[in-house]
């Protein structure tokens, strides 16, 4: 156990090799506005893509977080969109994570992306819901199906075999909790654990996206809620604010590589942007992607 640090770690260097090569690639600062590519520093070899282009502050960020991170940047603009690459890079990192941490957390976990929340025992309800308003067209235009929620990233076990726990015709205790299953009520679905909100960068819209999102898992639930974070490689804090500001919706936000984002703006001197970051260190509200490994394995 005392070398689950230095594997997640490597894991995480790996994971960051692979997103700068498979998903950041440059830019040529010709495509750049005049007026900005001008203030643009002589070292920069373009316009990394999680940038916003329009954004000064946002392009010399997203230079010095790129490179520092490992490896090189992809030689062309990916075939396949740049949000479901990080999307499956972060899947397979956490998959990754959890399995160095067995000993912490065993179970048998899965992972899939794009997977509907009606699908968990938390809720299936929602499917009997979704039947009734497609048989009834006057119950459609009355409730939306904003509650159809499908996580960019679940986490999830299913049921165990009630014979592992010593279940026995004189032993009968413990019929209603999912986790068994021969639990009474129970459709033998499995248990969502986690849902994992994954946006590449993040704008005004995503963030409310994701809020939604968020909402209607705690709101729909028949039982315990599952752990709500977002992942993001967003290069700007105040921009990751528009989430992480504030309680009650997502758990936490995690980035890709927020110390690395540290130095970064530390390295061009933006002393409001890290000012932003550091409130939102210290006020619990954002955290690197290895923490949400252990926050995960809690």
């Amino acid at each position: 156990m005392n070398e689950f640090l230095p594997r997640l770690a490597e894991a995480r260097r790996e994971f960051l090799a692979r997103f700068k090569s498979e998903i950041l690639w440059l830019k040529p600062l010709s495509r750049l506005k005049p007026s900005i590519a001008k203030n643009m520093p002589s070292s920069m070899l373009g316009a990394v893509s999680i940038a916003d282009v329009d954004n000064a502050s946002s392009l010399k960020i997203a230079w010095e977080l790129g490179a520092r991170l490992p490896g090189a940047f992809a030689e062309a603009e990916p075939a396949q969109d740049s949000g479901k690459l990080f999307q499956f890079a972060v899947r397979d990192f956490l998959t990754r994570g959890f399995e160095l941490g067995a000993a912490l957390r065993p179970g048998g976990w899965e992972w899939k992306t794009e997977y509907a929340a009606a699908h968990f025992d938390q809720y299936a309800h929602l499917n009997d819901i979704r039947s009734a308003l497609e048989q009834n067209r006057e119950l459609r235009t009355i409730f939306s199906e904003q509650y159809l929620v499908v996580p960019d990233i679940v986490v999830y076990r299913r049921p165990l075999n009630s014979s592992e726990v010593g279940r026995s015709p004189d032993v009968d205790v413990a019929r209603l909790s999912p986790l068994l299953d021969d639990a009474e009520f129970s459709r033998g679905h499995p248990l969502l654990h986690a849902s994992v909100s994954c946006k590449i960068t993040m704008r005004s819209d995503r963030a409310q996206n994701t809020r939604t999102e968020a909402l209607n898992l705690i709101r729909n639930r028949k039982g315990r809620a599952p752990s709500i974070v977002a992942v993001t490689a967003e290069p700007l804090p105040t921009r990751l604010s528009s989430l992480a500001l504030g309680t009650g919706d997502v758990d936490f936000v995690y980035h890709a590589a927020l110390p690395e984002l540290r130095e970064a703006l530390t390295a061009i001197g933006n002393e409001d942007q890290l000012d932003m970051l550091n409130t939102l260190v210290e006020g619990r509200r954002i955290r690197d992607i290895a923490d949400l490994v252990l926050d995960l394995l809690i």
